[in-house]
């Protein structure tokens, strides 16, 4: 029986064998990269969808967007677009820029982020008791017994009296919403941040005209004089109703807390505010009124555009 002929092996090529195991360790790389992307976009979409199911980035916008202003009432806070989403997290940024007498030269703004985590706990916040202006130390002193009214008196009487000032303007009696209106009114001017809480050496419970963004929004309530003089204690109301016993942990976070939320909101009894429009002679003259406990002077500036008396 005839052996069919076996023909004769090729020579050993070295080269063409390294080149065989560079492209099969090439395709091999290529292929594991590929499933790695993959994986990776699937793993970032599908917690993107996660952290965003339902109401949660309006939630988050409107919870810790409102409380970082709260936190910071001595600062205008411009809240962006929400939300930035990674596979652990979910992100907005802000704009911050310190409030000053009307006239003051206007300082710059600066910006932060805030974010949480993938479970709803909120990151490491700027400002807040770190701010140190001096807007945010007179809130600090509201009910406590520092400046008396005749040392105030005897300050102002020192300033000239057409010096722009920011103030914070304390009563003697905490007001109600019509009795707050009816003050800045006689007295021509605005409580642009109303004080809920007396709370002396600590941060108290202020609420804004702009902190809630939803409150801005046609059909809330109230033409623009009221809903910056006085007249928003309805939009914080409903602010507050909003809130859920989870909320609490990251409102700590801001120095607040529901329980002090749900009772400034509900008792609604304004303890002072903050005056930016008023003057040294204009606050000589709010200091002969009963009705306040004291003004707390956090700045004062020359007023180009306002006319003389």
């Amino acid at each position: 029986m005839n052996m069919p002929d076996i023909p004769d092996l090729p020579d050993f090529d070295d080269k063409r064998t390294r080149r065989a195991v560079r492209r099969g360790l090439f395709r091999t790389v290529a292929i594991v990269l590929a499933v790695l992307a993959l994986l990776a976009v699937a793993a970032t979409e599908g917690s993107s969808l996660v952290q965003t199911r339902g109401d949660r980035e309006h939630r988050m916008q409107a919870v810790l967007g409102t409380a970082v202003k709260i936190y910071n009432p001595a600062y205008t806070v411009t809240i962006d677009t929400c939300c930035r989403t990674t596979p652990v997290s979910m992100s907005f940024d802000m704009a911050a820029r310190p409030i000053g007498p009307v006239g003051a030269w206007p300082a710059g703004s600066e910006s932060y982020t805030i974010s949480q985590d993938f479970f709803g706990r909120v990151g490491r916040l700027p400002l807040g008791h770190t701010a140190n202006t001096r807007l945010s130390q007179s809130l600090f002193d509201v009910g406590t017994t520092l400046a008396a009214k005749d040392e105030v008196r005897a300050v102002l009487a020192r300033l000239p009296a057409d010096l722009s000032a920011l103030a914070v303007v304390e009563f003697e009696q905490p007001l109600g919403e019509a009795d707050l209106k009816a003050f800045v009114k006689r007295y021509r001017t605005c409580a642009e941040r109303v004080v809920y809480e007396r709370r002396p050496g600590s941060l108290p419970i202020t609420w804004g005209d702009d902190y809630w963004t939803d409150a801005l929004e046609p059909g809330k309530g109230g033409d623009a004089t009221d809903r910056v003089c006085g007249g928003r204690l309805p939009q914080f109301r409903e602010w507050v109703g909003l809130l859920r016993d989870h909320d609490d942990a990251n409102l700590r976070s801001f120095d607040l807390s529901l329980d002090r939320l749900r009772k400034a909101a509900a008792a609604g009894l304004a303890h002072g505010f903050v005056d930016q429009l008023n003057s040294v002679g204009d606050l000589r003259e709010l200091l002969k009124d009963p009705r306040v406990r004291t003004i707390r002077l956090a700045g004062v500036a020359f007023d180009l555009d306002r006319p003389d008396d």
